[in-house]
């Protein structure tokens, strides 16, 4: 009994430690996404047209989920050689380090050319460390969930995702109500400064966490993989192709939903910044509540069926959205954004980090979800406003062509969903049994060669 106890205190703790770090990191980078469309593109990025000012301004944002592969690709390999939680302590210093200097950066108008190239350089920082971040969150979570809550656990780490983008939203909302003068003078460094004493609080929490028990009995076990990313590619290529389809489907809604929304109605619709960004917490809020219930009904029913039920949803639900936009209401902004980011996006997200991690070994799992994620991100996430303004720009200022890509990369997400098995009574003791036998047959069959 008392063992029990000690374990369900230990799962606790690690749950906590992984919401905790998840939700600062994911506040600091996007924190970043919305100045891009409020601040940067006037002051690093200033030109005599508003549109490439933004474009370029996005372009900065979509940049690092390029380097993000290899901040996955360089810590994830220390993840799976060392151990997952040195390896966040790391990313999370990275990331937050980054922040604050955002936050401290002179403007164009001070320094020239060197203000966007000091700027896109913290940028690509963020890059790595968030590269690292979500993989070893998630796999702190679900490698201490307890027997058949993995999906819930499992889901938790994608709260810090909503929670980050919660608090940003609201710090941002926050300082948009000082003057206009105000803001751009001073006002929205607070935010990027105040990410210092968040990441003093997350590394004082992630420090009292022990290694994760499915980590440690494959160092015990001799099991680490050697070089975690050519065993991930060789022996399981297929599952990092499909973690990218999945990753995709999701990651593309979400950032038309959160991020682009922000230009698109205060450039085309006529809203001012405040009840865009109101919209964007109230369906933040939403979604934060419904992730933890949707991953504790995937140990339920399956993840499968959460997942497809949503991107189906979110695919019909393209073209509905942009025209709920076009009535230029504020309400009708904030109801369109609680249905798509609020509720249609929930179910798909909540189960996302469960089937990455159910879908690698352990002696790989860090590298295999790191590297599939941050390829779908590269793909479809951060790129999603830049592409979604390129297309406005392109087709007249229709969102025609905006809606008809999100309900492309949503079928791409449904092709990988279905070419994979249904994981939530997988148990990960015998997969690794499996795995141990099947590497054993191997090596003897080699020997006897």
């Amino acid at each position: 009994m008392e063992n029990q106890l000690k374990s369900k205190k230990t799962s606790t703790k690690a749950l906590v430690a992984s919401l905790i770090g998840s939700s600062i990191e994911w506040y600091d980078y996007f924190l970043y996404g919305t100045m891009a469309a409020l601040v940067f593109n006037k002051l690093f990025f200033p030109t005599t047209d508003p549109t490439i000012g933004l474009l370029l301004a996005y372009a900065s944002f979509a940049i690092p989920f390029f380097i993000r592969p290899l901040g996955g690709v360089i810590f994830s390999h220390i993840g799976d050689k060392i151990g997952r939680k040195k390896t966040l302590v790391l990313t999370l210093s990275l990331m937050g380090g980054a922040t604050v200097l955002i936050g401290l950066l002179p403007s164009y108008e001070m320094i020239g050319v060197w203000a966007p190239i000091l700027l896109i350089t913290l940028r690509l920082i963020q890059g790595l460390g968030i590269g690292g971040e979500w993989g070893g969150a998630l796999l702190l979570a679900v490698e201490y969930a307890p027997k058949g809550r993995r999906g819930l656990f499992g889901s938790v780490p994608q709260m810090g995702v909503t929670i980050g983008l919660l608090l940003g939203t609201l710090s941002i909302t926050l300082m948009t109500a000082l003057p206009d003068n105000q803001f751009l003078a001073w006002g929205w460094r607070v935010p990027f400064i105040l990410s210092a004493v968040l990441v003093f609080l997350g590394l004082w929490i992630r420090n009292g966490i022990d290694e994760t028990p499915a980590f440690k009995k494959a160092k015990e076990s001799g099991k680490v993989a050697k070089v975690p990313l050519f065993d991930t590619f060789r022996y399981n290529w297929k599952s990092v192709l499909i973690a990218v389809g999945l990753k995709a489907g999701e990651t593309a809604p979400f950032y038309i939903f959160s991020t682009f929304i922000i230009s698109y109605a205060t450039g085309h619709l006529g809203f001012t910044a405040t009840p865009v960004l109101n919209a964007v917490t109230i369906g933040t809020l939403v979604t934060t509540i419904a992730i933890p219930f949707m991953g504790s009904l995937s140990d339920k029913i399956g993840r499968k069926p959460l997942f497809i039920g949503g991107t189906i949803a979110m695919i019909l639900y393209a073209f509905p959205y942009f025209y709920i936009l076009s009535f230029g209401s504020t309400l009708w902004l904030t109801i369109a954004t609680i249905i798509g980011l609020g509720i249609l996006w929930a179910p798909v997200t909540a189960v996302l980090g469960t089937l990455f991690s159910e879908i690698f070994t352990t002696n790989v799992r860090y590298t295999g979800v790191t590297v599939g994620y941050q390829i779908g991100a590269a793909l479809a996430g951060g790129t999603a406003p830049l592409i979604a303004t390129a297309l406005m720009n392109g087709y007249n200022n229709s969102w025609v062509p905006v809606a008809i890509y999100m309900m492309f990369v949503g079928a791409l997400s449904l092709i990988a969903i279905f070419s994979t098995r249904e994981t939530k009574d997988l148990d990960f003791d015998r997969e690794e049994e499996k795995t141990e036998k099947y590497e054993d047959s191997k090596l003897t069959v080699g020997e006897e060669v």
